[in-house]
């Protein structure tokens, strides 16, 4: 589980690094909204803690922006102002949560595992289909609608497709895979990307799938399909 830390007083953002590493978060730390904004987008968090007093754009507003782009990222909203106006509007920007300091760090760890049970729910409940392919996340099989062709797949294989399909009409780039996939940063790993997206290619030919894994030189990887 990768998070994003968005908090410009350092040392609070270092003790809850800590903090959050010791519960087997992997973490990244910015401290102003132009780079959450970026980061989010990058599309490598699985849930991003959001200061609001940030400098501009402010957390609110990076909130705002993020799901006016469609992104549904979970974002847990930090702040030390307590009114209930201030959590209602953060809550109408976007934040999924909201938690305000002085806060235990045993609360923030709940509500973050309650944010992970609840996106883990809502992936699970979405449809993963993308042109004439379909996935069985119950038993990791991707089915062919046109051909009613069928194959089990592979762990990293179905987390590759699965990764595709959520993201679907956009370049996943190869660090993206291997955060998503392997689930860190390895050069053993970044070299067997591109084995495990033969394999899956190959599955997707074997069910006679229109779908294709292109290639974007020098980007990474883009899900295409063609009725042709």
């Amino acid at each position: 589980m990768k998070l994003l830390l968005v908090e410009d007083e350092l040392r609070m953002a270092a003790a809850l690094t800590e903090l959050l590493r010791m519960e087997q978060y992997e973490v990244d730390h910015v401290a102003d909204g132009k780079s959450a904004l970026a980061a989010i987008e990058s599309g490598l968090y699985d849930i991003v803690i959001l200061d609001v007093m940030i400098p501009e754009p402010n957390g609110f507003e990076v909130a705002r922006a993020v799901r006016k782009k469609g992104i549904t990222v979970p974002i847990l909203m930090l702040t030390a102002k307590a009114e209930t106006d201030d959590k209602i509007y953060g809550l109408d920007c976007g934040a999924d949560d909201y938690l305000t300091k002085p806060f235990l760090s045993r609360e923030l760890v709940a509500r973050l595992r309650a944010l992970q049970r609840r996106s883990s729910q809502s992936l699970h409940d979405m449809p993963l289909i993308f042109g004439d392919i379909r996935l069985d996340t119950d038993n990791s099989m991707i089915i062919c609608t046109e051909s009613g062709q069928s194959v089990r797949l592979g762990e990293k294989e179905f987390r590759i497709l699965e990764c595709m399909i959520t993201n679907r009409g956009k370049i996943i780039t190869r660090q993206q895979i291997v955060q998503k996939v392997w689930g860190f940063d390895n050069e053993a790993e970044y070299n067997n990307v591109e084995v495990y997206m033969s394999f899956t290619r190959r599955k997707l030919s074997f069910i006679g799938s229109h779908v294709e894994i292109k290639a974007v030189r020098g980007v990474g990887y883009e899900l295409r399909y063609s009725d042709v």
